[in-house]
């Protein structure tokens, strides 16, 4: 007793009165005191820890930290088969906390201790199927009932750790401490295979998860399935607009919606499933940012542009700027649809587009030569493209000015009409006058090195105005011309396809490479003399010449270039129509 008031002072010194009473109150010392010892710890019956755990975590959630009772009652649960609510702090205490549960442990330690070397009171026992029964009757320090596999034991221990024995299915151990009290012990429901329990209580929450899970994927794989076969009813009869008269045919449906220059493609719902309609063909083009696949939507021909994942930026701006409203244009490239679908585990996305089977202007200079006629038509057709880009329109309904930011000849569709259109709007800026917005997008990209402007090249481009880059796209312009006129056929003479500056700069220049020979050197394309010679190709050359200005502002704008373009088609009309009069 003396000890464990020397415990006793020792708990009023590390905590404040009230948590000591509140301790010896959820520990209940007249328990403690009637209880012996057994399997090497106090012997608390884990239905009683169980019950102070509980206590204690309610004096916690008042407000005070009872952690030290919490790792103690773990200690003392750690004979019984569940630590069920003792262990939750046991990483969550502090230095001090550590040092007061072992000081409380070392005390009732010491008194267990004590209490074991106490008292020798020698009990008499209920005895069965053991070889030291007398009378069905034994004497020991502990009675012992146990129930192995159907076999039942009754006897006596003379030590405390003989109680201990570990968890094992259909073996029960249970040791008493008062005479004959192991006589009506018997085996508790289910005791034999508290295993088969714990597994009960964690496997079938997850049996049923599973179970819940399965049925839910098969729902929406159901869905899914159902939804795919009645598509192709709900477009054919609401979602798209067919015009009157005959069945509805991919023509009238493209015409309808997606002409090149086709604005805002089809309807939002059913761009949502336009990869699931669409059968891929062949792969008609590969770049950095992914691959052009020519595909079959409703018997006719579509192209498909897959982005890589890593250029998700540059579909999500691409989708966004052919979604806006009036961006129809015969010069623009028709947009159909965006997706995103699923392949072979990988997201794939999809611009799908008209397609055009004569490739980009860059695949077609390669193996094609013009006549001035047809260089001019197809430089006027760019010029007009540029043109609606760059140009709001005011309206309810209205258009954004557009810059394009990466024009060049591998941008540039051919269309069978000898005209062009513009594609790839991945880096465009947006621009709306009304409101004075400029959306610059979020795209890590940059434009090709060959084709940026002197600007760009060293820096001092003022990124926070929108003519600086209207101004950038008609530099790459100008070299799209010079592209086009060094095939045209003159006086029987025509110069094999280069790209811009390929007698200055490497197959894939570099940065500081360019800025020197444009920005330092202020090197231009050369003009062939033979382009002096036609009246068409002398007016291109001079355009040519005038969008190359050093000074972004002295440069021609898109509308000037394509109103000059414009006026030279029209007197060159004008000069035939006058000679077969003449005629």
């Amino acid at each position: 007793m003396i000890d464990f008031l020397w415990c006793g002072k020792g708990l009023l010194r590390f905590f404040p009165l009230g948590l000591v009473k509140r301790f010896l109150h959820y520990m209940s010392l007249y328990d403690y005191a009637i209880i012996r010892f057994q399997h090497g710890v106090l012997p608390f019956k884990c239905q009683i820890i169980e019950g102070w755990c509980k206590g204690a975590w309610d004096i916690r959630i008042n407000g005070r930290s009872w952690k030290y009772l919490f790792i103690y009652l773990f200690l003392c649960q750690s004979a019984c088969s569940y630590p069920v609510f003792c262990i939750h702090f046991f990483l969550d205490m502090k230095a001090s906390e550590i040092l007061a549960v072992l000081f409380v442990l070392v005390c009732l330690r010491r008194y267990a201790t004590l209490a074991d070397k106490g008292e020798e009171e020698i009990l008499q026992c209920s005895c069965e199927n053991t070889d030291d029964c007398l009378n069905n009757t034994c004497q020991g320090r502990i009675c012992l009932y146990s129930y192995n596999h159907g076999r039942v034991v009754r006897g006596c221990f003379h030590s405390s750790e003989q109680c201990y024995v570990p968890s094992v299915p259909e073996v029960y151990t249970k040791c008493c401490f008062t005479h004959l009290c192991n006589a009506n012990l018997s085996v508790p429901e289910k005791a034999e295979d508290k295993s088969i329990r714990v597994i009960l209580l964690v496997g079938l929450p997850l049996l049923v998860l599973l179970v819940l899970s399965m049925v839910a994927c098969g729902l929406v794989l159901w869905l899914r399935t159902r939804r795919q076969h009645n598509q192709p009813v709900e477009h054919d009869t609401s979602m798209l607009k067919v015009p009157s008269g005959g069945d509805p045919t991919y023509g009238d449906i493209f015409d309808e919606f997606c002409t090149s220059g086709s604005g805002t493609g089809l309807p939002y719902l059913v761009q949502m499933t336009m990869a699931r309609q669409i059968s891929l063909a062949e792969c008609v083009g590969k770049g950095r940012y992914g691959e052009v696949w020519r595909g079959t939507w409703m018997g006719e021909s579509v192209a498909v542009k897959i982005f890589s994942s890593r250029d998700e930026q540059s579909w999500f701006r691409e989708t966004e700027i052919y979604n806006t409203v009036q961006l129809r244009h015969e010069n623009i490239l028709g947009f159909i649809a965006s997706d995103m679908t699923s392949k072979n585990s990988s997201t794939q996305l999809w611009l799908v587009t008209h397609f055009h089977e004569l490739g980009s202007l860059y695949d077609f200079l390669q193996y094609s030569t013009l006549d001035p006629e047809s260089c001019l038509r197809m430089c006027l057709s760019i010029a007009s493209g540029l043109v609606h880009l760059h140009t709001e329109i005011l309206s309810t309904q209205g258009k954004p000015a557009i810059a394009h930011r990466d024009l060049k000849s591998r941008n540039i569709l051919m269309k069978r009409n000898g005209q062009c259109c513009i594609a790839d709007l991945g880096l465009a800026v947006i621009h709306s006058q009304s409101n004075d917005y400029l959306d610059v997008g979020n795209n890590p990209r940059v434009g090709t090195k060959r084709y940026m402007a002197p600007e760009v090249l060293d820096e001092s481009i003022r990124v926070d105005v929108f003519e600086s880059y209207k101004q950038t796209d008609i530099w790459a312009l100008g070299l799209v011309l010079w592209e086009i006129t060094r095939r045209t056929i003159v006086n029987g003479i025509v110069e094999e396809y280069r790209p811009p500056f390929f007698d200055v700069v490497p197959s894939d220049p570099s940065f500081e490479e360019m800025k020197k020979v444009v920005c330092v050197d202020q090197h231009r394309p050369s003009l062939h003399n033979r382009l002096h010679s036609h009246p068409i190709l002398s007016a291109i050359a001079k355009i040519m010449k005038e969008c190359w200005f050093q000074s972004p502002s002295a440069r021609l704008t898109a509308l000037r270039v394509r109103k000059t373009l414009s006026k030279l088609d029209q007197d060159h009309e004008y000069d035939i129509d006058k000679l077969k009069l003449d005629l």
